[in-house]
């Protein structure tokens, strides 16, 4: 692929996703106008999808905003969703946007970066994996991205709303752990058997 040609399809995926953006915006903006609530709209790309961030204009929006997020995050998760179905529905393409309300999920991510650092330090550690509480997309998501980072795999299991991350432990470590008491085994075996001892003369 020349150059031309990559800086070409770069540029089509930024204008798409900023595209996705405005008509994501222009959605929202229609549904607090809808509730009555009040906020600021940001639009930005991050990680390759366009991301929307409501944020509070006013001290008393915060407050409001909260209703939009709802217990962990559940109410936010539905909103988005229907911002992904309207932006579908004008554009034609299946859109991944992520939606941010009252910087819910930007403190959620820092809290869920300790879990699965703890995660990690406990896999490596103990050689064993590690199970992690249920969580959404998103919420996975993130706990990957710190599992591959740390160089360790992970792997989601279980349905929704059960579905949760699993660290595992590194397979090279593991098997070379194995292999050592391997031998240790057989040579204290051998030990115990007298192999490879010189008898005594009488």
């Amino acid at each position: 692929m020349s150059e031309n040609t990559a800086s070409s399809n770069s540029s089509s995926t930024i204008s798409r996703l900023e595209e996705e953006g405005e008509v994501g915006a222009d959605y929202l903006e229609e549904l607090l106008d809808i509730v009555d609530l009040g906020g600021d709209i940001d639009i930005d790309i991050d990680h390759g999808r366009a991301s929307i961030a409501i944020v509070a204009s006013e001290e008393g929006d915060a407050r409001e905003l909260a209703d939009l997020v709802g217990r962990d995050g559940e109410v936010l998760e539905a909103v988005q969703e229907l911002t992904r179905l309207a932006v579908q529905a004008r554009t034609g393409s299946r859109s991944r946007l992520m939606l941010d309300i009252n910087g819910y999920r930007a403190a959620r991510r820092a809290e869920l970066k300790k879990v699965a650092e703890e995660a990690v330090k406990r896999v490596k550690v103990s050689g064993r994996t590690v199970a992690l509480e249920p969580m959404n997309p998103f919420e996975r998501k993130v706990c990957h991205d710190v599992v591959a980072a740390a160089g360790l795999t992970s792997e989601s299991e279980g349905v929704e709303p059960l579905r949760h991350v699993v660290v595992l432990p590194d397979r090279e470590s593991t098997e070379a752990d194995s292999l050592s008491i391997s031998e240790t085994d057989v040579d204290g075996a051998r030990e115990d058997a007298g192999v490879g001892e010189v008898p005594e003369k009488d």
